[in-house]
């Protein structure tokens, strides 16, 4: 049975997804539900942006996978400029980068599109009551990363940063980052990785801020000086 609207309004919700039918269905799940409006549905990771810039959301619902670039982009200014909105992922990617990633930007839940029948609804409502709605896979995924802590698939970080300070990578970021060093193009680097190249993109701008650099060859040196690349990563491709 559908739940009746709330008292002090409904939840307001952004879909952002790319691929037609899924975002009819997630748009027709959404306006099933009595306590939940559609505010818009959009398709891209520019449109997402604008949108965001002008207007607060309750929930947000977002693809990674977009033709503009990786929905972790959205994900992330959206926490920056609207914190009290819900983020959900739904994707088809579980590699346990995007899982990461998306919840170092300010994801609450992960779901993906082929995992069975969803109650986008109910999942939805879930999410903005605090609940993180999960699929299984994804929260195996979640609890291995939290038993290997940094030993497998944690943080690396340089402990000679100045000042003491000290700089945390993403397990991701660090491969991309070794992979940049020995020289690799943004394309090649996608390529290997099984990413989109505005994915890497976005990646390689947060290396960029957390070492503080503007350039591929100052973000080579910095890594280097900070204890974060291995002496054979630097050396040339065969």
């Amino acid at each position: 049975m559908m739940s009746q609207p709330l008292a002090d309004g409904p939840i307001t919700v952004l879909v952002v997804e790319d691929d037609v039918a899924t975002r009819r269905a997630l748009c027709l799940g959404i306006k099933k539900e009595p306590a939940l409006k559609l505010l818009a549905a959009l398709d891209c990771v520019k449109s997402a942006l604008d949108w965001l810039l002008h207007q607060p959301v309750d929930v947000l619902l977002v693809d990674l996978g977009l033709p503009d670039g990786s929905g972790i982009d959205i994900i992330r200014f959206c926490a920056d400029r609207h914190p009290s909105c819900n983020i959900m992922v739904i994707t088809t990617s579980s590699d346990q980068g995007s899982v990461v990633d998306s919840i170092e930007a300010g994801a609450s839940g992960y779901v993906l599109k082929d995992a069975g029948p969803l109650d986008i609804g109910r999942a939805l409502m879930e999410l903005h009551a605090g609940g993180s709605p999960i699929s299984p896979v994804i929260a195996r995924k979640v609890l291995a990363r939290m038993r290997d802590g940094n030993k497998a698939d944690g943080a690396v970080r340089a402990e000679n940063a100045p000042g003491g300070q000290k700089v945390f990578l993403t397990r991701r970021e660090a491969t991309i980052l070794d992979l940049i060093a020995r020289g690799d193009s943004y394309c090649e680097v996608a390529r290997e990785l099984a990413l989109s190249v505005g994915t890497v993109q976005t990646h390689i701008k947060n290396i960029y801020d957390k070492l503080s650099v503007h350039s591929r060859g100052a973000a080579v040196y910095e890594a280097h000086r900070r204890g974060l690349l291995q002496m054979d990563q630097l050396k040339s491709r065969p």
